[in-house]
């Protein structure tokens, strides 16, 4: 049986909260309206929305704690129970798992001996699987702690998670550059991300996104947004190709530093997501899924 009430945080951690939380209520003419920055500051100083963090914003707000458990059971970018460091999601929706995301979730949950929703257990990486990270169009897109990694295969994923398990330098492909869950949690509830350069790296829509808008407003040359990945230099731009993008747009030639070769779609079995598929090789679907 829990404890009741839940305890509360210690006198110093809660004083900190207490200057924080005011700041944030602050900003919204109806105190009620900051329960959701809430969460995310005592997500950030604990991982995860505990009991005690429920009292409090409870308590900070006049809301009774069923209020606020109803808010954070509902949205699932709360965490209900200790996570990792980094929380690596695939998304299995739709074009995303046509595309390889299924191949790309079984192979890390056999890589890391974990199922959805768990940790590995050294404590650095929760997996999970995500309906949509609003990227198709440089689908399958995995995201570490809610920055993009585009275009990926299984090997790019494996090695994605094995850099981050190993504390080695690991770049998005756009966004800002990577940093923990309690320190993503944190700038979720509105504080001020304080790293040189990181506000600057945030940048806008990727070339990709931006293809229907132009061919919209009718500039040509806009069939290729990005040039092939692995395919060593990129050509000479033509003369019909659009201007370079607008300030802040990711520049076309930016992959993350875990962007794999994609030479063909993942459909075809040429690919190394749909050789393991067809041909029960090691990239994650193996041969039952060969078999269905």
């Amino acid at each position: 049986m829990p404890q009741l009430p839940a305890p509360d945080y210690p006198a110093d951690v809660r004083a900190r909260l207490d200057a924080d939380a005011a700041a944030i209520v602050a900003r919204y003419p109806g105190s009620r309206s900051a329960l959701l920055p809430l969460l995310h500051l005592v997500q950030s100083e604990e991982g995860h929305v505990t009991r005690t963090g429920i009292r409090f914003c409870a308590e900070t707000l006049g809301l009774t704690t069923a209020e606020v458990t109803a808010v954070a059971t509902f949205y699932t970018m709360y965490r209900r129970r200790p996570g990792g460091d980094y929380q690596v999601g695939v998304c299995t929706n739709t074009l995303c798992a046509v595309m390889g995301g299924d191949a790309i979730m079984e192979t890390l949950q056999e890589h890391l001996g974990v199922g959805n929703g768990e940790t590995t257990e050294d404590g650095k990486v929760t997996l999970e699987h995500i309906e949509c990270n609003a990227a198709c169009d440089y689908a399958p897109v995995v995201m570490v702690n809610w920055e993009f990694f585009d275009n990926q295969t299984p090997g790019s994923a494996k090695r994605l998670v094995d850099d981050l398990r190993a504390g080695r330098p690991v770049e998005p492909t756009r966004g800002a550059p990577l940093c923990t869950f309690k320190e993503t949690a944190r700038i979720l509830a509105g504080f001020p991300d304080e790293r040189p350069g990181a506000v600057e790296a945030t940048g806008g829509a990727g070339p990709a996104s931006l293809a229907g808008l132009r061919l919209a407003k009718g500039e040509t040359g806009v069939h290729r947004v990005v040039p092939q990945r692995g395919a060593g230099a990129p050509e000479a731009a033509p003369h019909d190709a659009p201007p370079p993008g607008a300030p802040g747009e990711a520049p076309a030639t930016h992959p993350s530093s875990h962007d794999a070769p994609r030479a063909t779609a993942d459909s075809d079995p040429a690919n190394p997501a749909g050789r393991s598929r067809t041909a029960g090789g090691s990239g994650g679907s193996g041969g039952e899924e060969g078999k269905r």
